[in-house]
């Protein structure tokens, strides 16, 4: 099932790095009731695999299977934290 979640490209403007991962139906059956923005170990237990650092942001109603995520850009990917040298 994990492999039927689609991901995005990354995009980006001047603060923030995006994208947005697609669920499928079975997967999203388990989103939470009433709907609310998802924590890392809970997006991550939808099976959602990605590098570190990235926040669900944003709920877009009319697709709640469309989880959106950003983190800011520099994020080093294995530690999720944001690169000193950009603050």
């Amino acid at each position: 099932m994990a492999h039927d979640i689609e991901y995005s490209e990354k995009y980006n403007d001047d603060k923030f790095e995006y994208r947005h991962v697609i669920l499928p139906r079975e997967i999203a059956k388990r989103l939470p009731s009433p709907l609310r923005l998802l924590e890392e170990n809970e997006w991550r237990g939808l099976q959602v695999q990605q590098s570190r650092g990235w926040v669900h942001y944003e709920i877009h109603k009319p697709e709640p299977h469309i989880l959106l995520f950003r983190r800011p850009l520099g994020t080093d990917p294995r530690t999720g934290k944001v690169s000193k040298e950009l603050l």
